[in-house]
């Protein structure tokens, strides 16, 4: 869900920007803060995550304040995502019962002072929890990315969403082997990252209503099977956003099948070299 738009805002507390899923017209304020009770969304959530889907809340975005003084107020602010969106407990809970599966950051401007000391905090926290939580990125393609690259090399993330949109490197330039960079993002998970089994996910806009970087079905389910097929960090697709996916020929389940097809096609793969294999072995015993 996006986004967490600024860490303090009224009250000492974040605000919160989920368009029209929750907003001012729908929902009410926390007294004394600038932060939204969308506690009715709970029951969505748990049903989404009952359904094997990991939700989790977004930091930033296009005019995301994302921003700390210093290591030491990074490190305390973990805890206060911790209360309000994963395991921890407080009265001010914008999704009330329901319990997030962990943050992305989608930082598009400011410094990253403090990101680091925020994020390994947050990281014993989430170790101490009672399931799986995940820190995920949504880095602009450009490597290294100019407001979290730093970030990524210092601390294990469990998956990237690199945005292949509305830069040089989006995915209209997918031919263009200068542009086009996920070997470069195959060669950092590998590599560079404190995590080396981070998943690197294709970031696409699901219509063109994106600056740049929309490719039609067609195309989108070609570059999927090809990069799953040639790196193996590639961990799936992002699409900004889902409203768009729906109104542009449900593109998102154009995406899915072509990720379904490549799994089935790999099992099959696997299962032919295990048949070859045991008719070897069966040959050799003979």
């Amino acid at each position: 869900m996006a986004f967490l738009v600024d860490n303090y805002a009224e009250g000492n507390l974040p605000s919160i920007d989920l368009a029209n899923i929750c907003n001012s017209g729908n929902a009410n304020y926390f007294p004394g803060t600038g932060l939204l009770n969308c506690s009715f969304l709970a029951s969505d959530i748990k049903m989404c995550q009952s359904a094997g889907k990991a939700v989790t809340i977004s930091l930033g975005g296009g005019t995301g304040n994302i921003q700390f003084q210093n290591d030491s107020q990074a490190a305390a602010y973990a805890k206060t995502i911790w209360n309000l969106f994963l395991g921890g407990k407080s009265k001010t809970r914008p999704f009330g019962s329901a319990i997030l599966d962990g943050i992305d950051m989608d930082i598009e401007g400011g410094s990253q002072t403090g990101y680091v000391a925020f994020l390994t905090a947050l990281r014993k926290l989430m170790n101490r929890g009672k399931k799986k939580y995940y820190i995920t990125a949504a880095p602009q393609c450009p490597y290294p990315d100019a407001y979290i690259g730093n970030t990524l090399n210092a601390v294990g993330f469990d998956a990237v969403y690199v945005q292949f949109y509305n830069n040089y490197c989006g995915l209209q330039h997918y031919n263009n082997r200068n542009d086009w960079n996920f070997a470069t993002w195959d060669e950092w998970a590998k590599n560079v990252s404190p995590n080396r089994d981070v998943k690197v996910y294709i970031g696409a806009p699901a219509s063109s209503a994106a600056g740049s970087g929309y490719v039609n079905s067609k195309r989108i389910t070609s570059i999927i099977q090809h990069t799953q097929s040639n790196y193996s960090s590639f961990g799936g697709v992002m699409l900004w956003d889902v409203s768009d996916a729906y109104a542009n020929h449900r593109y998102d389940k154009a995406v899915k099948q072509a990720l379904v097809s490549d799994v089935d096609l790999l099992n099959k793969r696997t299962h032919n070299q295990y048949l070859s294999e045991t008719r070897d072995i069966t040959h050799d015993e003979d």
